[in-house]
């Protein structure tokens, strides 16, 4: 049984090995600790091995990695009034750890609130068409805004991507339909195109043929080789207008 005696060196020894346990700090390369002496901003201290005095000192640790962060749906309303569901994902970290921790109480839910309200008020203020065609823009346009407003909780906003734009039933089959008409419009549009470009071509061809009789010629004797060899018992021959005319004006003469 040990005496009172030897208990009191136990006990100082136990109080001093408590003391180191709660003195001794090791920060980790992304981390830093912000000290405070007396409730007063002392210092940031890390990464390696730090000491503290306990009671009279507090440290909070704070991450410098790249915190991914999802940003939850949101409902929008477009500019052009289409009711649409959006999320998007924020990537940022903290750069300054004093101000991420002494200006803002939670770094994390002050920039996913402000992060909310951001996609709602950007992507509000454009259309429907605009949001799934210029995704890129739009991304960026965002992250400025919460890079911007967030520099002074010492945060750095380096990425924001909008995930998904969900539209309800009615709004899909209405752009499928759109998307059809379009299709149709263009493939008329072509089809013209290639009948003016036709046209215009056998125009030029005509007026080639008419300004060389023997190309006429060549054109008639092509034709007649072309249906000599189709295996057509029926046989087109191609008269020459210029021999009805001639033909006509000897008969005029004969007549007179």
């Amino acid at each position: 049984m040990i005496s009172p005696a030897a208990m009191i060196p136990l006990t100082i020894l136990l109080f001093i090995f408590m003391l180191l346990v709660a003195a001794l700090k090791i920060l980790r390369e992304y981390e830093r600790g912000v000290v405070f002496f007396l409730g007063r901003f002392q210092r940031v201290k890390g990464p390696g091995l730090i000491i503290i005095i306990p009671i009279i000192q507090q440290m909070i640790r704070v991450d410098l990695r790249t915190i991914v962060m999802d940003v939850p749906t949101q409902d929008v309303i477009s500019r052009d009034n289409v009711s649409v569901k959006v999320n998007a994902v924020v990537y940022f970290r903290v750069v300054d750890p004093e101000r991420a921790i002494i200006q803002v109480e939670d770094f994390n839910a002050a920039t996913s609130q402000l992060a909310q309200t951001t996609l709602r008020s950007v992507l509000g203020a454009h259309e429907l068409d605009e949001m799934l065609t210029e995704r890129e823009q739009l991304n960026k346009d965002i992250q400025e805004i919460l890079d911007k407003q967030t520099d002074a909780w010492g945060i750095k906003v380096s990425n924001v991507e909008i995930k998904h734009v969900d539209l309800d039933e009615s709004m899909v089959r209405a752009i499928a339909k759109q998307a059809e008409a379009e299709r149709e419009r263009r493939a008329k549009v072509i089809h013209a195109e290639g009948e003016l470009q036709a046209s215009a071509k056998l125009r030029e061809a005509a007026d080639v043929l008419m300004k060389s009789p023997a190309s006429m010629q060549l054109r008639y004797l092509q034709t007649l080789n072309e249906v000599g060899n189709a295996p057509s018992s029926t046989v087109v021959f191609p008269f020459p207008l210029e021999f009805a005319h001639l033909a006509g004006m000897r008969r005029d003469k004969e007549q007179t």
